[in-house]
C-alpha cells in the first residue's frame, strides 16, 4: 500500500538511545508510574520515536515537537531551562529527509529519535500524556499513568 502521509510509532522507555539509525532501549513498553511519596520526580524516563516519511514527502523541512500533557489537557513542563529563567515545554526541531538513487516509488524512509527526561516532576497521581506533533498536527499519544502506593503496613507479631 502506497501512502503520503507520515506516520509515526513512539514508546516509552527507562532510557533511548540512537545509534547508526537505529533506537537502542531499555525497560521499553511501560505505562505506569509508581510512587510512594507525592509530588515525586522520576529518575529517567526515555522517549523513542520512529518518523515513518513516504517517498512523496522527502526532500521537504519537516517540524516535530513532543510535549507533556495531564489528564485535563494542560501542558506541562518537562524540566528547567538550561539557557536561564523559564521552564522547558516541549522538545522538537526539524529533519529533512533525502531521496537516494536506491529509494523506490513508494517505499519509505525511517528517521528515528530519542529523547530522556531526567527529574521529571510529577505533583499528583493521575494521568498524564506525551504528545508528538509532526508539521503542527498530533499524530501519536503515550498516554501513561503516576500512582501512588500505599505505606506497606508493618507486621506485628504477639506473643501468644
Amino acid at each position: 500500500m502506497v501512502t503520503s502521509t507520515i506516520a509515526v510509532d513512539a514508546f516509552l522507555a527507562d532510557s533511548v538511545a540512537v545509534a547508526d539509525g537505529k533506537i537502542y532501549a531499555q525497560g521499553a513498553g511501560w505505562n505506569v508510574i509508581n510512587t510512594r511519596v507525592l509530588p515525586t520526580a522520576h529518575d529517567r524516563i526515555g522517549i523513542g520515536i520512529i518518523v515513518r516519511v513516504p517517498y512523496t514527502s522527502t526532500n521537504q523541512l519537516h517540524r516535530w515537537e513532543l510535549r507533556l500533557e495531564g489528564a485535563d489537557g494542560q501542558q506541562l513542563p518537562l524540566g528547567d531551562n538550561p539557557a536561564g529563567e523559564g521552564k522547558v515545554r516541549a522538545i522538537g526541531g526539524q529533519f529533512n529527509v533525502g531521496r537516494p538513487p536506491m529509494l523506490q516509488p513508494g517505499d519509505e524512509q525511517v528517521v528515528p529519535f530519542a529523547m530522556n527526561v531526567n527529574g521529571l516532576p510529577f505533583e499528583q497521581a493521575g494521568a498524564y500524556r506525551f504528545v508528538v506533533s509532526v508539521d503542527g498536527s498530533d499524530v501519536k499519544e503515550l498516554p501513561f499513568r503516576v500512582f501512588l502506593l500505599p505505606d506497606p503496613q508493618p507486621i506485628i507479631k504477639m506473643d501468644d
